[in-house]
Parts: C-alpha cells; sequence; structure tokens
C-alpha cells in the first residue's frame, strides 16, 4: 500500500509542475517561435547566416523594446497605441533640433525624453480623470503626433525627412550607445539587441521579485480590489503609461543613430506591431496577466516571420495575414492552456 501511494503522490507531483509550466504565459510563444525557427532554417539558408540572424535579430530588438515596455501596460490593464508615432516624434526632434538650430546633441536627446514622458503622462491623466478608455486616448495621441511629425517636420524644413546627423557635433558618442555595433561569434550585434535583453531582464525582475511587479498584476487583474488594499493605483499606471513612452523613444533614438536619419513617417503602421507581439508572448487583453519574457518572444517570432518572408523570396503581403492567424491562434492557445492548466491543479 505505502508503494501505491508513493507512486500517485510522484504522479501527481509532476502533474502539478506540468501544470506550473504550462501556466507560464511564454509557453505557447516559445513552442510558436521554435515552429517558426525550424520552418525557415529548413527552407532557406540565408535564413541562418550570419548576415541573416543579426538582421532578424535586430528586426526583433526593436519590436521587441516596445513589447516588453507595453506587456507591462498590458499586464496593468491600459493601452498606448502612440507608442509607434512616439518613435518618429523622438527621433524628429532631435533631428530638427541638432541639425536645424544647432542644439548639443544630448541635450536634444534629454528633452526628447522629456517630451515623450510628458506625452505617456497626459495620456494617464486624461485616462484616469475622465475615464475614457486608453485605447481611445491613445488612438487620439496617435493620429496628433503622426499629424505634426508630417506638418512640422514640412514647416521647419521643407522636406519629411531629417538628414545629415553624421555631420552634427557629438553624433559619435550617441552612436556609441545607440548605433553601434557589436561582434559576437563573427556576427555583427546591434546594441539594440543588448537593449531588448536588458530591458527584458529588468521588466522581468520587476515583474516577478519586487512589490511593484505584484501592483501591476493587481491593478490589471482587480483594479477595484487593488484600489480598496492600499495599492497606489494612479502611480501605478502612470509609471507604466510614461516606462511605455520611455521606450518609443528608446527605439527612436536606436533608429536615428542606426541609420543616421529619421522621416516624419517614421513608425507609422507600427501601433499594433507591440501589441501583436505582447498578445502572442501571452498577456491577456483583459489585463492581470502576461510576462515580459514572452512579450520578448513573442516580438522574436515577428522579427524571424519578417524577415524570413523576405529571405523565403515569397510576396511580403504575407506577412499581416500571418500575423493575423498568429494572433489568432495565439488568443485561442493562451486560453485553452489555462482552462487545461486550471483543470489539473
Amino acid at each position: 500500500m505505502t508503494t501505491v501511494s508513493t507512486q500517485k503522490d510522484d504522479r501527481q507531483i509532476m502533474s502539478g509542475r506540468f501544470a506550473r509550466i504550462l501556466r507560464r504565459p511564454e509557453v505557447g510563444a516559445a513552442v510558436a517561435a521554435l515552429l517558426i525557427f525550424t520552418y525557415f532554417s529548413s527552407t532557406t539558408t540565408a535564413f541562418l547566416s550570419t548576415a541573416g540572424v543579426s538582421t532578424w535579430l535586430y528586426s526583433s530588438s526593436l519590436f521587441g523594446v516596445l513589447a516588453v515596455a507595453g506587456a507591462l501596460l498590458m499586464i496593468g490593464g491600459e493601452f498606448d497605441l502612440s507608442v509607434g508615432a512616439m518613435t518618429g516624434t523622438t527621433g524628429l526632434i532631435v533631428g530638427i533640433m541638432t541639425t536645424e538650430y544647432g542644439t548639443n546633441i544630448w541635450v536634444s536627446i534629454i528633452l526628447a525624453l522629456i517630451f515623450a514622458l510628458s506625452i505617456g503622462a497626459a495620456n494617464a491623466y486624461i485616462s484616469m480623470k475622465t475615464g475614457v478608455p486608453s485605447f481611445i486616448v491613445t488612438l487620439a495621441a496617435l493620429f496628433i503626433l503622426q499629424g505634426a511629425n508630417l506638418a512640422i517636420t514640412k514647416l521647419l524644413t521643407g522636406t519629411v525627412a531629417i538628414q545629415g546627423m553624421s555631420d552634427v557635433v557629438g553624433y559619435e558618442s550617441a552612436k556609441a550607445i545607440f548605433g553601434s555595433t557589436l561582434n559576437f561569434g563573427g556576427m555583427d550585434i546591434k546594441i539594440s539587441i543588448v537593449w531588448w535583453l536588458a530591458i527584458t531582464v529588468v521588466a522581468s525582475w520587476v515583474l516577478l521579485r519586487t512589490r511593484t511587479g505584484n501592483w501591476i498584476f493587481g491593478v490589471g487583474g482587480a483594479f477595484t480590489s487593488a484600489r480598496q488594499v492600499g495599492i497606489p493605483v494612479v502611480k501605478v499606471r502612470m509609471g507604466l503609461f510614461m516606462a511605455t513612452s520611455a521606450a518609443g523613444w528608446l527605439v527612436g533614438m536606436l533608429q536615428l543613430f542606426g541609420v543616421s536619419t529619421v522621416q516624419a513617417t517614421t513608425g507609422l503602421g507600427q501601433e499594433f506591431s507591440y501589441v501583436i507581439c505582447a498578445v502572442v508572448g501571452g498577456c491577456l487583453l483583459t489585463g492581470g496577466y502576461g510576462s515580459a519574457i514572452g512579450a520578448a518572444v513573442g516580438a522574436l517570432i515577428y522579427g524571424m516571420t519578417l524577415q524570413g518572408i523576405v529571405f523565403a523570396q515569397w510576396d511580403n503581403n504575407w506577412l499581416k495575414f500571418f500575423l493575423g492567424v498568429l494572433l489568432l491562434l495565439a488568443v485561442l492557445v493562451n486560453l485553452y492552456v489555462r482552462r487545461r492548466a486550471g483543470d489539473r491543479s
């Protein structure tokens, strides 16, 4: 009898461990990433070349910085659709101030960051003060930024693009931080990839190891209860909006100093990209559930798919189709896995 009881306990332990693994938001994304990696690796040699790997990692990193920050905001129960346009806005601020008015490059970078944080704070304040959903507030901010990017840039420079950044005093020092390339194992790695990994580590630590992380999950999962137990819900959401806008600023700097130019249309059409990456990575649209690692893996899927389609010489129009299917499947799989994990526990 003792032996039978022990075996049953072992099975229960294994079942419990398996259920805990299934509950992790990033599990489904990790499986999808492995399948996509395997497919493109087997269908095109360019995908696994050193140039190919560095290309899709670079693409993933730009999406990943926004996806990780956006995932924290989504876990907190909110959205920010303006961050795509924010990448272009902050790049244009630095470009115009340095090339047109001779402002110190680091002063311009800091002022662009302050502007981004201000927009994030304004989005949070309007949404929480009026009760208007953040989806609507940030969608309005998206159109405002996009219109201003085009109109103001053309008004001040006569064009819709800023060039000549490489001639600005101090450009090399800024490029070392935001646009340099590192050699790793014979492969050229953009510094944006380092930023992406670092932000993912920090965000994961905040979510899983700090009181702030518990507050974020609490605010997104049960807003009223969180307020009743004393969680500073206003400060939490204000901080999340500002962090997401700061991520938009960072991507703007990474793009600006990566290619030495910025256009008024930069970020146009990318407003839903980070949402897709975060959802594919396991975040729920209802808030209270998700992970930074999952969002990073979702961005990796986006980057691999984006470049894999190019390497495989497919019609680029298939990208949106694939992402739509992937988004729907991710939502359904996450729902199924969570239900099954709940049944096993």
